[in-house]
């Protein structure tokens, strides 16, 4: 079994998933960070509030572990209202749908994570209940099959991806509020990780906290993890006290830099580097390289290397920058591509 990848934004089974509900704010005035999406999330909330309609259909993207989820629990305990969770893979056809849109309440939330999963047959299906609040359902199948027309009541269904560009257009016109997360400080890390302490009641000064929070790739999921892996260092080898010596440690065992870059993210970095000269190279080739999913290091590795400058995606694929080549001591060979070459973030190889 693969060791448990300690600073991924993604998240873990179901202990962790116990461990990190324990965790979240339960209100919205309690969360930290991303302040624009808190700020329009208020006022429409407000709004809905007053007219006693539902809340409009929400898409939250953004890489993992940056509170999707946990503004949907939000979002449902602000609103009075019943969150229910599923999830792409796990709607393959409409039927697996009737499940949950038959039982929502007025003003229930539905929450969808990896929205840009669904087939196409399951994302036409919804279209008609987000519009709508109405669907046809084909009951069996054959000469006796008929099509029958159930509405539904008023709900508000929340969907999370980390995909943006795999969703259809259609489909994200449907939602009327849109919010995109970003990458979350240091400073909001650190209050983030003084709070998740005081509840798990482990003692520790801020210059732990601070250490804690800079290597957590700006997601606070990741630095709840590691605040978890650093208390039980702390029990066990020293006095239950969180100090920077200690996490610092603590990280040292767990193969975590100063930037918050585990073996994983320097592999890919050696790699593009080393085997690719710099690169550029393409994501199947770096994949295949590492033994790793495409995936993976879409959705998992390259965002926050992205987000520091140590790597960027043209059109002729990856290329390693100057930064990361001084950050792991190796030569750098010169940009690989004219920058009128270079692509967007999120083009596509």
């Amino acid at each position: 079994m693969a060791r448990e990848r300690i600073i991924s934004g993604s998240a873990g089974g179901n202990d962790e998933e116990r461990f990190n509900e324990s965790l979240r704010p339960e209100r919205i005035v309690d969360c930290v960070g991303q302040e624009r999406i808190v700020e329009q999330l208020l006022i429409a909330m407000k709004a809905a509030e007053q007219r006693a309609e539902p809340l409009e259909h929400v898409l939250q993207s953004g890489p993992p572990g940056l509170g999707k989820t946990t503004l949907a629990h939000v979002i449902a305990r602000e609103m009075g209202a019943i969150l229910r969770i599923t999830s792409g893979p796990a709607i393959s056809k409409p039927g697996d749908l009737m499940h949950w849109l038959t039982e929502m309440k007025r003003g229930d939330v539905l929450f969808i994570d990896e929205v840009h999963r669904l087939s196409r047959t399951v994302e036409e299906f919804l279209y008609a209940a987000m519009e709508d609040f109405r669907v046809d359902f084909t009951i069996d199948s054959g000469i006796s099959g008929r099509t029958v027309n159930i509405a539904l009541q008023r709900f508000t269904l929340i969907g999370a991806t980390t995909r943006t560009g795999l969703l259809t257009a259609a489909m994200r016109d449907r939602f009327g509020l849109q919010f995109h997360f970003e990458f979350y400080s240091v400073e909001e890390l650190t209050e983030i990780v003084r709070r998740s302490a005081r509840k798990l009641k482990v003692k520790a000064d801020d210059g732990a906290l601070g250490l804690i929070a800079s290597r957590s790739r700006g997601t606070p999921r990741v630095a709840n993890r590691l605040l978890k892996r650093t208390r039980d260092y702390a029990q066990v080898r020293g006095d239950g006290t969180l100090s920077r010596k200690t996490v610092e440690q603590a990280c040292e065992i767990l193969q975590i830099d100063a930037l918050g870059l585990d073996e994983l993210d320097r592999s890919l970095l050696r790699s593009l580097i080393q085997t690719y000269n710099g690169g550029p190279a393409g994501i199947e080739a770096l994949a295949a390289t590492l033994g790793q999913e495409r995936d993976t290091l879409e959705d998992v590795v390259e965002p926050y290397l992205l987000q520091i400058g140590f790597v960027i995606r043209t059109r002729q694929g990856r290329c390693a920058t100057k930064a990361a080549c001084d950050h792991l001591g190796l030569p750098f060979a010169g940009p690989k591509a004219p920058p009128e070459e270079q692509g967007s973030l999120f083009d596509e190889d």
